[in-house]
């Protein structure tokens, strides 16, 4: 019998695996949870919206104030699938990091399938880089860099921390000072033959220089790889679980933690929580 990538039986299969609202019990009031919560942060946050990193339209970021100058960086990458939502939509990312001093950036990017996953790996790149050659602008301190995402997004900021910084932007080798990656996606094989094909379009070419999976070299950034504990086990917690072991193996530094009793929208909570692991988490990378 056929197997598809992953090992899986089907294209149903890969679907039910890889849908987290399959395992949600009201999607709707997570969607509501971060609309509400983004918008407060927004009104309740000194805040810098939709700055240019780039050329394009999309390629905009948010910046929420430190407490004071010089203030630790905190960068947000969201999730969707690349092919859905908005920096403004977890904009409540800041709250956690802006009680610990924190200035937060949350990047916004062009979505599949207008732009390819290739083209969206190099706007976070670029806006990564235009955070620490500018961030000193809006407050923040380049060289107490965290970053973040979810999904998608973690699937961004592990591709992001694989960047050559300093051949390519003639930036520091150690810009990142530690990451943590959501739920993320490690190995894009499975989503060729999923219900996301048509919109986000992989071939070999795209899924193989976008696999982090595929490209794990020795990096001097630590990593915490989280999950919740009620996602999909042949999905997000195969893939982490491998992606832990490929980073490990590399010679790098790397926790692997399952959050109990978190689905893939409620495992980033943390971080509007300054006492929460996550947010913890980033001022332990910067001690």
């Amino acid at each position: 019998m056929f197997l598809f990538p992953g090992g899986f039986a089907s294209q149903k299969d890969i679907d039910e695996a890889y849908n987290p609202g399959h395992v949600v019990s009201d999607m709707q009031a997570e969607v509501r949870h971060f609309s509400d919560r983004s918008a407060r942060a927004r009104d309740q946050i000194p805040c810098h919206l939709d700055v240019s990193y780039g050329q394009t339209i999309e390629e905009k970021l948010d910046i929420f104030n430190g407490a004071d100058r010089d203030a630790p960086v905190f960068i947000f990458v969201h999730g969707g699938y690349w092919r859905a939502c908005s920096s403004k939509d977890f904009s409540c990312v800041a709250f956690g990091p802006r009680a610990m001093g924190f200035c937060t950036v949350c990047i916004n990017y062009a979505l599949c399938p207008q732009v390819t996953i290739d083209e969206i790996v190099r706007q976070v790149r670029s806006a990564v880089a235009w955070v620490y050659r500018n961030i000193r602008n809006y407050g923040g301190d380049p060289e107490r860099i965290v970053l973040a995402g979810q999904s998608a997004g973690a699937h961004l900021v592990a591709m992001t921390l694989l960047t050559d910084w300093r051949d390519v932007y003639g930036l520091p080798d150690n810009l990142i000072k530690g990451a943590i990656v959501n739920s993320g996606l490690y190995d894009l094989a499975p989503l060729r033959y999923s219900w996301l094909q048509p919109a986000i379009q992989l071939n070999e070419g795209i899924l193989r220089r976008n696999s982090p999976l595929l490209h794990v070299r020795r990096l001097p950034t630590p990593l915490l790889i989280t999950w919740g504990g009620m996602e999909q086990k042949i999905a997000f917690e195969s893939q982490a679980i491998r992606f832990s072991e490929a980073w490990i193996a590399a010679g790098n530094h790397g926790e692997l933690w399952m959050q109990d009793e978190k689905d893939h929208f409620s495992a980033m909570y943390g971080y509007e929580d300054p006492t929460h692991r996550l947010c913890q988490t980033l001022c332990n990378f910067l001690r």
